[in-house]
């Protein structure tokens, strides 16, 4: 059995379709997405369904990550500014049909549902990172959802205290970072206008092999 993390999506629905692909899991692998499957992208819906239809038929884990955050504040709070400004509104547009805009009850539960981290014995997966100067446990203990959706201090920390390695996402990047006790996988699948951006990436563990695609949008 091998456990895939994989990067965020971002909308981007048949580069997700390739990765799978790519990565061809078997019955007893296990994928764990860490978050980011909507905004900027072109068919934030499409994601949705496809991950949904997916957990049908093999073992995944759904993390969430702040663009997810984001869309629950806007529809539990109607806080849509900040949603705006991260591009929520390609993500409200995939779901408008004749001007209305109608997101299924099923897309909603699916997203509340998701996972703030998961804590497996050799690695721990979040989507975007921990105070680096703590343990894991730690920042369990100390900290609200605000560090695992939107942490950035431990990229370029000169020190990591964690007692194992942490996969995140969250943060683009145009090379998949591999360190001792740091693997992030955001590879900036959606920004294809960038120079070394636009591949979705996933990480085969404990391999530690990176499983990459081009954006196909």
């Amino acid at each position: 059995m091998s456990l895939y993390a994989i990067g965020d999506i971002h909308g981007c629905a048949k580069t997700m379709d390739d990765l799978i692909e790519a990565i061809d899991p078997g019955d007893e692998d296990h994928l764990v997405f860490i978050g980011d499957y909507i905004d900027r992208g072109p068919d934030s819906k499409g994601v949705i369904d496809r991950l949904i239809k997916l957990s049908g038929t093999c073992r995944c884990t759904f993390l969430r990550g702040n663009h997810e955050e984001m869309m629950l504040n806007f529809l539990d709070h109607h806080e849509l500014e900040i949603w705006h400004i991260n591009g929520g509104d390609s993500t409200l547009a995939s779901y408008t049909r004749d001007g209305r805009v109608e997101i299924p009850d099923e897309h909603v539960a699916f997203i509340r549902s998701m996972l703030l981290y998961l804590d497996t014995p050799q690695f721990f997966l979040v989507h975007a990172g921990l105070r680096p100067a703590e343990s894991i446990e730690e920042n369990i203990q100390r900290y609200s959802s605000e560090v695992f959706l939107w942490e950035r201090s431990h990229l370029g920390a000169s020190e990591l205290a964690w007692d194992k390695p942490v996969v995140c996402g969250h943060t683009p990047q145009r090379e998949p970072i591999d360190d001792p006790l740091l693997i992030c996988i955001d590879t900036g699948c959606v920004y294809v206008s960038y120079s070394g951006y636009g591949t979705l990436t996933a990480v085969k563990l404990p391999e530690r092999e990176m499983i990459r695609v081009p954006n196909s949008e």
